[in-house]
């Protein structure tokens, strides 16, 4: 089990999770932020912070956004698992899903 990033981040990026996360294991794509499914130990320090409720655990994810799931899964299809989000700093490339949005929040 693992926590999602969903929709409501999308061109918003706050990363206060990031300043959260005891595993460093959320990674910043080039429009939204991802959480590495093998690397979350499911502590839940990430969602109560997100200013724009864009986390919710795997099994909560509403439905209008369980396509995130995968998108947070798939993100890291190339990258394996890097150990650390830190260290890779921004990652030029999004998943499909949302590199394919309009601009959110304009």
């Amino acid at each position: 089990m693992t926590y999602v990033i969903a929709q409501p981040c999308v061109d918003v990026k706050d990363k206060a999770c990031v300043e959260e996360c005891p595993v460093d294991c959320i990674y910043e794509g080039n429009r939204s932020l991802y959480i590495h499914p093998d690397e979350c130990v499911d502590c839940g320090a990430c969602e109560p912070v997100c200013p724009v409720e864009a986390i919710y655990y795997e099994d909560d994810v509403p439905s209008e956004w369980s396509d995130y799931y995968d998108a947070n899964v798939h993100f890291f299809d190339d990258l394996g698992s890097p150990g650390g989000a830190a260290k890779l700093g921004l990652i030029e490339k999004d998943h499909p899903l949302v590199a394919a949005l309009p601009p959110q929040g304009e």
